[in-house]
């Protein structure tokens, strides 16, 4: 009986894996009952590595190439195992083939904003979305920290843990270093690098070479992105002198222009004489002695101004005369 159950034994010469389906990053050979035969053939493929356990601990991991099993080809398992160098006997191991293709187009996004430290606000919260590529490097150290014995594993059943490994080490460079959000809005390719060598180290735990790294958009809370665009504009004015003044004429012109009668030009009277100090204060301080070019067309800008308020019947020919005299002498 015991003959005939050896003879019923299937063995094993041919042992491949043609990863198929798409995104399988590990499988285990489909061994059964059977045994491999001494000088069995190995094919790993150029994106594959294969790795042999035996009695659950890690023996010999193989790159691409055909291989025939051996004690030569096979050394840690002929040791695990206790064989001579006659050993020509079937054997029970399992095998499993990790794909080390790039996993493209993986995404990630801050569930919930993340601190940072930022040069000239402090610390403020941001969001951030992107992608970012991987793929096993390690096989050893990604069938022990995360496939285990399972006979399968799949790159969707890694995406939670990976998007977590990114979060985490995000917050943790935010949280140690000063930077600005200007500057990462600004480069986003440069922001990209700097956070991809922060993540790096921690795929590389996992057995996981992280290939490429993607921050796609910024964004801030919406008080503070207005704070931005406030200062923004502000650069781009002048000084807050110049600023102020333009704000203050542009007001002005706003509330005459308005088509609601006399209400209209008591606003724009209002307007021009709660803010008249302020507009004379920082034309003063715009156009001082030895002020050039700039300030002689910033007069004359204002006159323009003037000019159009005595129009729209905001201001008297007597007032318009004075105050255009006043801002004449400032660049004679």
């Amino acid at each position: 009986m015991g003959i005939f159950n050896f003879l019923k034994k299937q063995f094993i010469d041919v042992i491949e894996w043609p990863e198929s389906p798409e995104g399988v990053l590990v499988n285990q050979y489909p061994m059964q009952d059977r045994e491999i035969q001494t000088g069995a053939q190995l094919t790993v493929r150029d994106t594959q590595f294969a790795l042999f356990v035996n009695e659950g601990k890690i023996a010999d991991v193989f790159g691409p190439g055909l291989h025939t099993l051996n004690t030569r080809t096979l050394p840690l398992l002929t040791n695990l195992m206790n064989w001579d160098k006659a050993f020509a006997n079937p054997f029970k191991s399992d095998v499993y083939f990790f794909s080390t293709r790039e996993q493209l187009d993986q995404k990630w996004g801050t569930t919930n904003p993340i601190t940072i430290r930022d040069k000239e606000m402090g610390p403020i919260r941001v969001r951030a979305n992107g992608a970012f590529s991987y793929k096993i490097a390690e096989p050893k150290k990604f069938y022990q920290k995360v496939g285990g014995t399972r006979p399968t594993y799949t790159a969707t059943e890694l995406e939670g843990q990976l998007r977590s490994i990114i979060l985490t080490q995000m917050a943790s460079h935010f949280g140690g270093a000063e930077v600005g959000f200007i500057d990462m809005a600004a480069n986003q390719q440069k922001f990209s690098d700097t956070l991809r060598g922060a993540i790096t180290p921690a795929f590389a735990d996992y057995g996981l070479a992280l290939q490429t790294f993607f921050v796609q958009s910024i964004t801030l809370p919406e008080e503070l992105q207005t704070y931005f665009d406030k200062a923004a504009s502000m650069r781009m004015v002048g000084d807050l002198g110049r600023y102020t003044q333009f704000q203050t004429a542009d007001s002005i012109a706003t509330a005459a222009a308005n088509p609601n009668g006399n209400a209209s030009v008591g606003a724009g009277l209002g307007a021009g004489m709660a803010m008249g100090s302020q507009m004379a204060a920082a034309m003063s301080g715009s156009f001082g002695a030895g002020a050039g070019g700039g300030a002689k067309d910033d007069v004359m800008a204002s006159i323009q101004k003037l000019h159009d308020l005595m129009k729209n019947g905001v201001l008297t020919q007597a007032e318009f005369d004075a105050k255009k005299a006043e801002l004449l002498k400032k660049i004679t």
